[in-house]
C-alpha cells in the first residue's frame, strides 16, 4: 500500500497513532500527517494515497469543507477513510450521514484508536480492493459484492462486519440507526464461527472459563496454539441487490447442532454470552438459515424502501457465472474477449500445465491483459473454491471508461500491484 494521509492537527491522536503503530511494530505504511486544507486536496490530487484517516473532531480543520471538494472532482475517489470521532460530542451516525456520498471504510471513536487502527489499516491493505469497490458496483453492477477471509483474531471481527454494514448505509440500503444493531449481529456470528467451529468450545466448556476469569479472547487464543486451528479462516461475504442484502458466514470446522444451542439459551439470562449472534440475528434480519452440518449461516436483510436509488449504467446487465471448485475459468490460448470482476473465490493460474500464480477478490478483475491488449489468453484459471464472477464484455467496458475516464487510475494502480507481485515472485523463485 501506498502512503497514508492522517489530517488531523492534534498532537494527541498523532501519538495514539504513531504508538499503536510502534506497540505492533508495524512499520510498513508511512504515514505523513496534514492541517493545512490546500497541502490536503493537494496531496490528493497529486501523492495519490489509498487510505486517509480523517479526524472529524479536529476543530482546526473543517471535515465538511474536505468532503464537498472531493464531491466536486471525480478524480479524488481513489482512497479509502477510516474515520476518527470523539463519542463524547460527535454522533456517528450524523456524521455517516453527511459523508455516505465518500469511500468511507471504518469508523473509529478515540477510545478505538489504540486497539483498533492498525488492524483497521492491515485489513484495508490486505483487501485493498475495497477502496475501489464501492465506486465501481454502485456506479455499474446491479449487485454489489464483497467478501473477506477472516482468521481467528477476535478484535479484528468487529471491523470486517463494520466495513460491511457501513457500505449498506452509505449506499442507503440501511438506516444509519440500526447499523450497529446489524454490526453486533454478525460480528457474534463471526465469533461464534471461530469459538465453536473452529476451537471446538463446547456451551459447558465457555461457561467454565468464564465463571474462572477467562475471556473469550483468552480462550480462543489458547485454542490456537494448534497450528492445525490457527490456519482455518472464517469466509464472510455479502451480495446485495436493489431490495435486500445476503450474508453468508462459513466456518472451516465440523458444523454444530443450532437447534441444541437455541434450546440451551432459551432458559439463559437475555445479557449472557451464550447465543448472543444467534438471537440478535433472528431479531433483526428477514431470515437466518443454516446448512445442515451447521458450519454455514446465510442472513438476509431486507432494504430501507423508502430510498429512491439510481439504476447502475455500466456492467448491470453482465452474465454472472458461479464456478465450483475445480472448474476452468478459462484456457490457456483462448481470445480474451471478456474481463472478469472477482466478486469471491480463489483461483489458480497455469502456464504450461504449471502453477504461476493465485488470484483473489483483492485482485478486483481476472483476464486484464489479454482483453486490453487484445490477445489471446496468456494461462489457463482454476477456481480452487465455490466463486462469483462477473463477465463483462469489451463495449461494457469501453463504455464506462469513456464516460468515467477517471477509472483509468483505478486500473493503472491495479496493473501496477500485479507486476510489482510478479516481480517479486520471480525474485524470490530466483534465489
Amino acid at each position: 500500500m501506498g502512503s497514508i494521509v492522517l489530517v488531523n492537527s492534534d498532537k494527541k491522536i498523532k501519538d495514539k497513532i504513531e504508538t499503536a503503530f510502534r506497540k505492533d511494530r508495524c512499520f510498513d505504511f508511512p504515514i505523513v500527517m496534514m492541517a493545512n486544507e490546500r497541502r490536503i486536496l493537494e496531496s490528493l490530487n497529486f501523492d495519490l494515497p489509498e487510505v486517509v484517516i480523517l479526524n472529524y473532531g479536529d476543530p482546526k480543520i473543517s471535515y465538511k469543507y474536505m468532503a464537498e471538494q472531493v464531491r466536486k472532482d471525480s478524480w479524488l475517489h481513489s482512497f479509502g477513510i477510516i474515520g476518527l470521532y470523539n463519542s463524547t460530542t460527535q454522533n456517528e451516525q450524523e456524521l455517516m450521514e453527511e459523508m455516505k456520498d465518500l469511500n468511507v471504510l471504518v469508523m473509529l471513536d478515540y477510545s478505538r484508536i489504540a486497539s483498533h487502527i492498525v488492524k483497521s489499516v492491515k485489513i484495508i491493505a490486505e483487501n485493498w480492493q475495497l477502496i475501489y469497490q464501492k465506486e465501481l458496483t454502485s456506479h455499474f453492477m446491479e449487485h454489489s459484492t464483497g467478501s473477506f477471509s477472516i482468521d481467528n483474531d477476535i478484535l479484528a471481527v468487529s471491523i470486517y462486519s463494520g466495513i460491511a454494514v457501513t457500505d449498506l448505509v452509505q449506499r442507503g440500503y440501511l438506516k444509519s440507526e440500526n447499523k450497529m444493531h446489524l454490526q453486533l449481529a454478525l460480528s457474534e456470528l463471526i465469533v461464534n464461527s471461530i469459538e465453536h467451529g473452529h476451537c471446538g468450545i463446547s456451551y459447558d466448556e465457555k461457561t467454565t472459563a468464564l465463571h474462572s476469569g477467562m475471556s473469550v479472547i483468552d480462550i480462543v487464543a489458547e485454542k490456537c496454539n494448534d497450528p492445525v486451528i490457527a490456519a482455518k479462516r472464517v469466509h464472510f461475504e455479502w451480495d446485495s441487490s436493489q431490495e435486500r442484502t445476503i450474508f453468508s458466514i462459513r466456518d472451516e470446522g465440523d458444523g454444530f447442532d443450532v437447534s441444541i444451542v437455541k434450546e440451551k439459551i432459551k432458559d439463559d439470562d437475555p445479557l449472557s454470552q451464550h447465543g448472543r449472534g444467534i438471537i440478535m440475528a433472528e431479531a433483526f434480519s428477514e431470515s437466518i438459515e443454516y446448512n445442515d452440518i451447521g458450519n454455514q449461516v446465510k442472513i438476509t436483510v431486507k432494504h430501507d424502501e423508502s430510498v429512491i436509488r439510481k439504476t447502475p449504467e455500466g456492467f448491470s446487465g453482465e452474465e454472472v457465472i458461479y464456478p465450483a471448485k475445480g472448474d476452468i475459468v478459462f484456457q490457456e490460448g483462448e481470445k480474451g474477449n471478456f474481463l472478469y470482476y472477482i466478486a469471491s473465490g480463489r483461483y489458480k493460474v497455469f502456464l504450461n500445465n504449471k502453477v504461476v500464480g493465485s488470484l483473489s477478490p483483492a485482485d478486483l478483475f481476472m483476464g486484464e491483459m489479454a482483453f486490453l491488449l487484445n490477445n489471446r489468453r496468456s494461462a489457463a484459471v482454476r477456481a480452487e473454491e465455490q466463486g462469483k464472477l462477473i463477465k463483462i464484455s469489451r463495449k461494457s467496458f469501453v463504455q464506462v471508461m469513456k464516460r468515467y475516464p477517471h477509472y483509468g487510475i483505478f486500473l493503472s494502480k491495479l496493473l501496477a500491484r500485479k507486476i510489482v507481485r510478479a516481480n517479486e515472485q520471480h525474485s524470490a523463485e530466483q534465489i
